[in-house]
């Protein structure tokens, strides 16, 4: 009997702030943060996930929460390496067979990466278990999982915005026809905002901190210059804690800075994109997925700089992991996006 039988193929979206899983059969099973608490001196693993995301910033000395990508690659190989067997071990279970029988992982990866973060990222699921890896790139996972004809002649574009890098894909006939792939996400927007009240209030904030602030104001240009918004942080000067009233308009500033690199790329893709499928683009409009498309007036402010209609889609957290999935359903029919590796056994 095929030991292929008792395999749980799955798929994986490995982003740098969340990492979700697919199980062949079963949909979504696990939706975490990436990020690891390790004891310094001896490597222990103390949490994964959720539980080691409430320790960043908070941890005692001799304990280190790590994020171990960064910009949409494997910073980290083997902290890694520990996250996706602890994540695999809770999606496969203790089960017999999944310990006699290795998963089929396909894994969603940043268009503009290199051969070397590549091997990384296949090297990383092999040692956490992985009997063979699949690589496929985000914007065609992203598209397929918002249901998007890929294999169709006709122009699809679309702006994945995660945590990391910001992938904008034109795609058609199974393949990406212009792709701009930017080190500009979420992370560099949370980055600009503790910047900004660290140079403006004289007060520093934490990382999640500043990603809250980025939810709750957004980049709304109908901010009224005397409205506040309430940051704890610590005063610079005296080294307590403290509260203060940042300006909204402040932190609107800020975000622009950041978008304005992810305006630029948007507008770099439509200049290289042939003019047919361009005309196809203009009557679709343009699907913005992935978290960082959440944030608050981001897409009218797009669609004002490009003169063009940009939607974000429904669910966009999950609509890159859903197309690996379905890529792992019927492999034959999305071959040709998918980036083959060698097996181990």
């Amino acid at each position: 009997m095929p030991l292929d039988l008792f395999s749980n193929d799955i798929a994986i979206d490995l982003g740098t702030a969340n990492t979700l899983i697919c199980v062949k059969g079963k949909g979504i099973v696990l939706d975490e943060p990436s990020v690891v608490a390790l004891e310094k001196s001896t490597r222990k693993v103390i949490a994964v996930g959720r539980e080691a995301r409430e320790m960043l910033g908070r941890t005692p000395e001799g304990v280190e929460a790590i994020r171990p990508l960064k910009d949409g690659v494997i910073a980290d190989f083997e902290v890694t390496e520990i996250m996706l067997r602890e994540f695999i071990k809770r999606v496969q279970g203790d089960r017999f067979f999944s310990k006699l029988v290795r998963p089929r992982v396909i894994i969603s990866v940043p268009s503009g990466i290199t051969e070397v973060e590549k091997r990384a990222v296949r090297d990383s699921a092999e040692h956490a278990g992985a009997r063979e890896v699949l690589l496929i790139a985000e914007p065609i996972a992203a598209a397929i999982g918002v249901g998007l004809p890929i294999d169709k002649p006709a122009g699809n574009m679309v702006i994945d915005i995660g945590g990391g890098t910001t992938e904008i894909g034109v795609i058609a006939l199974n393949g990406i026809v212009g792709v701009s792939s930017i080190r500009t996400a979420g992370d560099e927007m949370d980055e600009a905002i503790i910047r900004c009240i660290k140079s403006e209030n004289n007060t520093l904030i934490g990382q999640q901190t500043a990603e809250k602030i980025k939810i709750a104001v957004g980049i709304d240009s109908l901010v009224h210059e005397e409205e506040t918004i309430q940051v704890r942080g610590v005063d610079l000067v005296k080294g307590v804690p403290k509260i203060v009233d940042v300006k909204k308009k402040s932190i609107v500033n800020a975000l622009e800075t950041t978008v304005e690199e992810i305006t630029k790329a948007l507008k770099l893709s439509l200049e290289k994109t042939p003019p047919e499928l361009a005309a196809d683009i203009v009557d679709k409009g343009i699907l913005m997925t992935g978290g960082g498309s959440l944030l608050k007036g981001l897409d009218k402010k797009l669609s004002r700089d490009t003169n063009l209609p940009i939607y974000v889609v429904d669910d966009p957290l999950k609509s890159v992991v859903l197309g690996a999935y379905k890529a792992l359903e019927d492999p034959e029919k999305y071959e040709k996006v998918l980036i083959k590796s060698r097996r181990i056994w």
